[in-house]
């Protein structure tokens, strides 16, 4: 397994919607209910909440503060936005969005470090439920400067993208070639398209 296996961190797994009707486009009709619950501890119980004009505050530890806080812009029933604050110090450290109103999570965007500014996004670009795709700004520019990639929903990264001068265009890519889960191959501004350099074992160096 490679070690930039793409899983969502802790704060991004256990966000989980759950609907009483089937047909999840049916929020907001006559006579249709929709009813949302949440782990987000993911202990498989749900969560305690307590919704108001289109807010949910979501209490995942019982101790009467909210953790996450589920917002219906639309009033269809199903939570557009999702900020969630799993550490406890006050600031929400993920925003979960349902940019295409499907009823599933695909875009989750974190402070990793707690500055209060987004410096990682994870995208479930096909979905399937699960992160196919980390962008992460790693110096505090406000720029991505490594994208992660997985493009067969393996669960392990193909390609990692790096932008190590801050030009926009990534320098250095690293590629598992052949689907064992580790990166095998990398490309660079001085290495043309089809060279690389590989160690023994077939590793990256």
């Amino acid at each position: 397994m490679s070690e930039y296996d793409v899983t969502p961190d802790e704060t991004d797994a256990g966000v989980e919607d759950e609907y009483t009707t089937e047909d999840e486009s049916l929020g907001g009709l006559p006579g249709v209910t929709v009813e949302e619950t949440f782990d987000l501890d993911g202990d498989g119980y749900a969560d305690s909440t307590i919704t108001a004009d289109g807010v949910t505050y979501i209490d995942s530890d019982g101790d009467g503060q909210a953790d996450g806080v589920a917002v219906d812009y639309d009033g269809d029933g199903v939570s557009d936005e999702l900020l969630v604050d799993m550490d406890g110090d006050g600031s929400f450290e993920t925003a979960v969005y349902d940019t295409d109103g499907d009823g599933v999570a695909d875009t989750f965007e974190s402070d990793t470090d707690g500055d209060g500014v987004v410096d990682q996004v994870s995208y479930d670009t096909d979905g399937d439920g699960y992160v196919n795709q980390v962008v992460t700004d790693t110096n505090g520019d406000g720029y991505a400067d490594v994208v992660a990639t997985d493009y067969d929903g393996d669960g392990l990264v193909d390609e990692i993208e790096i932008d190590s001068d801050g030009d926009g265009a990534s320098d250095t890519t690293l590629i598992d070639s052949d689907g064992d889960g580790f990166l095998d191959t990398v490309y660079t501004e001085t290495t043309p398209q089809g060279d690389s350099f590989q160690s023994q074992t077939g590793q990256v160096i």
